[in-house]
């Protein structure tokens, strides 16, 4: 069974990147790939400084009391 899993997996991957290069062209996969992948690494440091700060704050609250 998780072969099969794996193959519908392939497939779809393939078929997204047939239609991003359809639509965007060749010379533009490259920049829309670099962007996705700066977006994702801004929003996993947003979120490892939120958690962060959360943490910080219990600290602090278990400090005062």
């Amino acid at each position: 069974m998780q072969s099969c899993y794996f193959c519908s997996f392939k497939y779809s991957s393939t078929l997204i990147l047939v239609i991003a290069l359809v639509i965007f062209g060749p010379s533009k996969l490259p920049e829309i790939g670099r962007a996705i992948g700066t977006s994702i690494k801004e929003f996993k440091k947003s979120i490892g400084s939120i958690s962060e700060d959360s943490e910080n704050n219990n600290k602090k609250r278990k400090l005062v009391c």
